[in-house]
């Protein structure tokens, strides 16, 4: 995921005053979202799912990080929607042209071969909204991560919004108390963010989102720490002050192909990678987030849960706009 974080204490605030959902284009309550949505109507959903994701991320391990990241641009934008799976057309530029997309979000023909088997399997069934939401827990499992039940029953948006994109999803330069809105806005707590960003664990960072970081106060976070220095040089032959956007670094250096609480020790080391984590421990005014640091690096079990039921939270999330199923996740039915 490539996300963000946040600093004082916030209570959840209910995402929308959402209306009823009862036909399939209507608005949409997340409280309709059940367990057992596709119980009769495709029973090996999940399995399905399953099955591919276990090919994916046995192909290419990164998959993993991909698609919990997929999951996390589509719910940040009017809700757990599909919208960010949708190519841009004549009439439409997508969410896939955002700043925080446009060079970084992949696992895109994943999602195409999933779907294709859910097709097959139950024609017009399954939203990709929910395709996209049980293939990032599968994704979180398969790498050694915490399971959870995952509701089901979203629709898919018609439409997608790049601006909502540019402004909604958080980035690695932004500071805390931004940051902490931006989480606020989507019924998302301080305590729910530090679990969030704790998904780095498996995560890859672009130079462009990093550079300011390692040319910046990374030395002194860590405490001009040899160790740090150490790790400070490979990211700088990674990520040069001028050219190598693209180019990648585990924001986790120690156990990237593992879903633990490992990356909260880089934070309590002081070098984490993205601006927006750090923060997280050294901001003088994440002195609540800094609390919630220490308790996931000192306890894996609080932090495992405490994501699953943030990851719920975060599921439930659904556009008020309501939708339709998609029988292909690129574009709207027709």
């Amino acid at each position: 995921m490539a996300a963000a974080a946040l600093c004082f204490r916030a209570s959840a605030l209910s995402v929308a005053c959402f209306l009823l959902a009862v036909p399939l284009l209507m608005a949409q309550d997340p409280s309709n979202l059940s367990l057992e949505h596709y119980s009769k109507t495709c029973p090996n959903a999940e399995h399905v799912v399953r099955a591919e994701m276990e090919c994916a991320v046995r192909d290419e391990p990164r998959n993993a990080a991909l698609m919990l990241r997929l999951h996390f641009h589509d719910c940040f934008v009017q809700g757990c929607d599909g919208s960010v799976l949708l190519d841009d057309t004549a009439t439409m530029i997508g969410e896939k042209q955002a700043d925080q997309n446009v060079n970084s979000l992949k696992g895109f023909e994943v999602v195409d071969k999933i779907k294709a088997k859910l097709e097959a399997e139950c024609p017009g069934t399954v939203s990709c909204a929910d395709l996209l939401a049980i293939a990032a827990r599968d994704a979180v499992v398969l790498v050694g991560g915490p399971y959870w039940d995952v509701p089901v029953g979203r629709l898919d948006s018609k439409e997608a919004s790049l601006d909502l994109a540019n402004k909604d999803i958080p980035t690695a330069e932004q500071g805390l108390v931004t940051l902490i809105s931006k989480f606020w806005e989507k019924g998302l707590d301080a305590t729910d963010m530090v679990a969030l960003v704790g998904s780095h664990t498996i995560g890859f960072a672009r130079c462009a989102n990093f550079r300011d970081r390692i040319y910046g106060d990374f030395e002194m976070t860590s405490k001009y720490n040899p160790a740090s220095a150490t790790y400070l040089s490979k990211l700088k032959e990674i990520c040069p002050l001028d050219g190598g956007d693209d180019n990648i670094s585990a924001m986790d250096s120690h156990t990237s192909a593992t879903f633990d609480n490992a990356y909260f020790e880089t934070l309590i080391k002081g070098e984490g990678l993205l601006n927006s984590d750090q923060e997280m421990w050294s901001s003088i005014a994440g002195y609540s987030t800094a609390d919630t640091v220490n308790k996931y690096w000192a306890d894996p079990e609080l932090f495992f849960k405490q994501f699953s039921d943030s990851m719920v939270k975060m599921g439930n999330i659904t556009n008020p706009a309501g939708g339709e199923v998609r029988k292909t996740c690129r574009f709207v039915n027709t």
